[in-house]
C-alpha cells in the first residue's frame, strides 16, 4: 500500500512523521508525494496558533480531494485540541498526541477492511513515553532523536500542555540504544528534542537531569555531533556547563526560550525566569563555550505590552548579543488565558513591533557572522546548493563553499576557513 505524510509544526512532530515513515516501509508499503494518488494519507497537525488549526483543515480537505476513495488519518495536536472540529471534516482515522504505533495499525485496516477507528484520549492523564524509532529514511545527515514529550510549564499563550500532557521523559539507555543505532546507520549529527527537553527526567523524582543525558549520549557516541534543541533558561547552571564542556562533540549552540526582554510581560507569560536569570544564562555559556551561538524566539504585541516593555526587549536583546533572534508577532490562541487578557494589540501594531525586532536580530546575526571571519570551523556538508556545497558548522550557522565535486562532500565533517558573511551564513574555503 502507498502512503503520504504531510507535516505541519515543531520538530518533534517531524520525528513523529520520520517514525511512522520508518513503521510502514519496513512492513513493505511505500511512501508517495501528498499530491500522489494514493491509499491513504496522513495529516500530523499542529494547534500552536489558530494560523496552525486553519492549515491543518486545509490539509485535511486537499487530501480528500487528492483521491475522494482514500483512508485519511489525522494525529497530531490540532486532533487533540479539537476531535470534534476534525471528526466534522470527515476523517476516517484519527489520534490525538498518543499511541502512533496503534493509530497505523488503524490506518492499515482501514485502507484493506474499512474499518474506521478514532481514540484521542485525555492529555490531562498520567501517559508513558511512546517509544518509536529514530532516524529518516533518505540520506540524511542529521536525525532527530525525541527523549521527551509534553509540558508542565503552562505559559499563559501556549496550548501545548493542554494538547501533549505532563513531561514523560525516554529512559536514558533507550536513548544511548537508539544513538548508537543513528551512528551505525550513518548519521553524523543527532539534534536532542523533544517538548520542553529541560525537563528530562522530572517525573523520576531521582534527582535525573538533561546534562546527565547528554553527558552519556555524547559519550556514547564521541564521533557523533550532538545539538540540542530548545532549553529553559533555568537548565544552563554552573554544574551544566562544568559537566558539558569537556564534550567535543557538543555543539557550541544553545537555544535558550526568551519569549520577551521585559520582566513585566514575562510575569504576563508566566516565564519561570526573569531577565537577569536569563543573562547568567548567556553569560555562563559564553564563559565556558568561547564563540557558541546563544539563540532565541522573542514574541512581539503580546496582550499589554507597552512601547517601553518592548523597547526593554529590544535592549536586552542587544544586551545579551544573541546570535540569532527568531521573531513572532503572538497569535492569539483560543483556550489560552492571554487569548481572554485585556491591552489586545492589533495586527498592524504587532507587524510593526515584528519588523523593528527583526531589524535588531539582523544586527545581531549579521555582527555573529562577520565575528567569524578567519576562523576555522568543522562543517557538515548536506546539500549543493548552484555552484556552492552548503552545511553547517558546530553552531549551526550556514557555510557556502565552492566546489566542483559537491557529491564527494556530501555527509562528510571538513574544515574551512571562513572568508566573511554571505547570503543566510557564511562563506567559506576548504583547508
Amino acid at each position: 500500500m502507498k502512503f503520504a505524510f504531510y507535516t505541519l509544526g515543531c520538530k518533534v512532530n517531524q520525528y513523529e512523521t520520520q517514525a511512522m515513515q520508518r513503521m510502514l516501509t519496513e512492513r513493505g508499503h511505500t511512501l508517495g508525494e501528498f499530491d500522489d494518488c494514493c491509499d491513504g494519507y496522513i495529516i500530523n497537525t499542529c494547534s500552536v496558533t489558530a494560523v496552525s488549526d486553519k492549515k491543518s483543515r486545509n490539509m485535511i480537505r486537499r487530501a480528500r480531494a487528492a483521491n475522494p476513495q482514500a483512508v485519511i488519518g489525522v494525529c497530531g495536536c490540532y486532533a487533540q485540541s479539537a476531535p470534534d472540529e476534525v471528526k466534522k471534516l470527515g476523517v476516517d482515522v484519527m489520534v490525538g498526541t498518543a499511541d502512533r504505533k496503534e493509530f497505523l495499525e488503524h490506518m492499515l485496516l482501514a485502507v484493506q477492511q474499512r474499518q474506521y477507528w478514532q481514540k484521542v484520549t485525555d492529555a490531562g492523564a498520567p501517559r508513558e513515553f511512546e517509544i518509536l524509532p529514530a532516524g529518516g529514511l533518505a540520506a540524511r545527515t542529521r536525525a532527530l532523536l525525541k527523549v521527551e514529550d509534553g509540558c508542565n510549564n503552562f505559559c499563559t499563550y501556549c496550548i501545548i500542555p493542554y494538547t501533549r500532557g505532563r513531561v514523560r521523559s525516554m529512559p536514558l539507555d533507550e536513548a544511548v540504544r537508539q544513538a548508537r543505532q543513528l551512528e551505525a546507520e550513518g548519521y553524523r549529527e543527532i539534534v536532542i528534542n523533544g517538548i520542553e527537553i529541560s525537563s528530562w527526567g522530572w517525573e523520576w523524582r531521582d534527582g535525573s537531569t538533561l546534562r546527565q543525558l547528554i553527558l552519556a549520549l555524547c559519550h556514547a557516541v564521541p564521533e557523533l555531533r550532538i545539538r540540542l534543541g530548545s532549553l529553559e533558561p533555568r537548565t544552563i547552571d554552573a554544574d551544566f556547563c562544568r559537566t558539558l564542556a569537556g564534550c567535543e562533540n557538543l555543539c557550541p549552540q544553545f537555544h535558550l526560550s526568551l519569549q520577551s526582554g521585559s520582566d513585566t510581560v514575562l510575569k504576563r507569560m508566566h516565564r519561570k525566569y526573569d531577565t537577569a536569570r536569563f543573562l547568567e544564562s548567556v553569560e555562563l555559556l559564553q564563559t565556558y563555550f568561547p564563540g557558541c551561538a546563544v539563540t532565541t524566539d522573542l514574541i512581539v504585541g503580546f496582550p499589554g505590552e507597552t512601547e517601553g516593555e518592548f523597547a526593554e526587549s529590544l535592549a536586552f536583546m542587544r544586551k545579551c548579543n544573541l546570535s540569532q533572534v527568531h521573531i513572532f508577532p503572538y497569535s492569539r490562541r483560543r483556550g489560552t488565558p492571554a487569548a481572554t487578557m485585556s491591552g489586545q494589540l492589533t495586527n498592524a501594531e504587532k507587524a510593526a513591533r515584528a519588523e523593528r525586532a527583526a531589524q535588531v536580530a539582523q544586527e545581531l546575526e549579521h555582527s555573529y557572522r562577520t565575528e567569524m571571519t578567519g576562523s576555522t570551523q568543522e562543517v557538515l556538508f548536506e546539500q549543493p546548493e548552484g555552484e556552492y556545497m552548503t552545511g553547517h558548522a558546530k553552531n549551526y550557522v550556514k557555510v557556502y563553499v565552492k566546489a566542483a565535486e559537491t557529491a564527494a562532500l556530501h555527509n562528510t565533517v571538513r574544515s574551512v576557513r571562513v572568508l566573511e558573511p554571505f547570503a543566510d551564513g557564511v562563506l567559506a574555503a576548504l583547508l
